[in-house]
């Protein structure tokens, strides 16, 4: 067990407020791990980006490997990557094989098992690219739907283009059908039905906030233009149209940072800390940071605390930076509040006071 301490200090006007924050390493040996999931409050479910799907007991940190039938291509971001455990169900995400180097970003679901998970796609994005960028990827669940994010696969414009899946947030009924009150089926009669927003690159972050019930996301940018915001209905974040504040990495400009008539970031990063995985803080363990949202990047190595209220900014703290290496994925303890950790170094983190 490894631990490692910081000290953070806080001004809040004339007084000085330090929180002690611990680490504990609870595993070091994960081979391109990519996500993770609570299935109880010991035990974990976690992919690896090879297409390997395991469970980890928190206490012993046993490691067992559960089999299943997914058609994994893991090619250059793709792989096995976001899983969620809701009420025993699993769902997945993964870069599917649909030949001839083609992939797609899909989802599946399963009954867990601790030995072998047969899982049956309920999404498939269209149309299948042979491409390794941009998969996007994370999932979440409100209100009995499942909200995908579909990155636009290194395909710039195709974000703008509702008749095809990629570069755009997808939200579909539990067992893969569409839901009747999608855009589809109000105002945007040319958009495929699965298609909840559009304009996105490649968000690999997604929480439900437990305070006021939203959606947020976090989107990478090109060379600068990360963001976190807000999703919304039938709105359109502005990939390609809009640069987010970044450039192409040739260094030639995308276009403005924001312009009437697109969906406006809460918070906005230029030059790129890569933005990866997020949540809203709820819990005791760090009860002072309640309805923030926590996100965490790859090439930043940092995790930040973002205050916000009404889709405004109030505020941005750096817990910490460079410590644990790239953080791919962030979840909270629903009992103790404790923060745990996904490093790309193939650990995971304990946070805790």
């Amino acid at each position: 067990m490894k631990t490692i301490f910081i000290f953070l200090f806080f001004f809040n006007f004339t007084i000085l407020h330090s929180i002690e924050i611990k680490f504990e390493k609870l595993i070091n040996n994960l081979d391109k791990p990519w996500s993770f999931s609570f299935i109880d409050h010991e035990n974990i479910i976690f992919t690896e980006k090879l297409g390997r799907l395991y469970t980890l007991n928190l206490k012993t940190k046993k490691k067992s490997e559960i089999q299943h039938n997914l058609s994994v291509l893991e090619v250059g971001q793709g792989g096995l990557l976001d899983v969620l455990n809701h009420n025993g169900e699993i769902f997945v995400s993964y870069s599917e094989n649909r030949g001839n180097w083609e992939t797609s970003t899909s989802v599946a679901k399963g009954i867990f098992n601790m030995n072998n998970i047969k899982f049956k796609n309920i999404f498939r994005a269209e149309p299948p690219i042979d491409s390794g960028y941009h998969f996007g990827s994370r999932l979440v669940i409100k209100d009995n739907h499942l909200y995908i994010t579909a990155g636009e696969r290194g395909k710039g414009m195709i974000a703008q283009d509702a008749t095809q899946h990629p570069g755009s947030i997808i939200r579909i009924n539990l067992d893969g059908s569409i839901p009747k009150d999608n855009p589809k089926f109000k105002n945007k009669s040319k958009w495929l039905p699965e298609i909840f927003q559009i304009g996105v690159r490649n968000p690999q972050g997604i929480a439900l906030s437990p305070f006021d019930s939203q959606i947020y996301i976090t989107n990478h940018g090109a060379r600068g233009g990360d963001w976190f915001g807000k999703v919304n209905y039938g709105e359109n974040y502005g990939w390609k149209i809009l640069g987010w504040g970044g450039t192409n990495y040739s260094g030639s400009k995308i276009g403005p940072k924001w312009k009437p008539g697109f969906t406006k970031a809460i918070k906005y990063w230029v030059p790129s800390i890569a933005v990866s995985a997020m949540t809203i803080y709820k819990g005791n363990a760090f009860k002072e940071w309640n309805g923030d949202a926590l996100i965490t990047s790859l090439k930043d190595q940092s995790l930040r605390k973002i205050k916000f209220k009404d889709n405004e900014l109030i505020g941005e703290e750096t817990i910490f930076k460079g410590k644990i290496g790239r953080i791919r994925d962030i979840k909270i303890h629903q009992i103790t509040g404790e923060i745990y950790l996904l490093s790309d170094k193939g650990e995971l983190w304990r946070m805790y006071k």
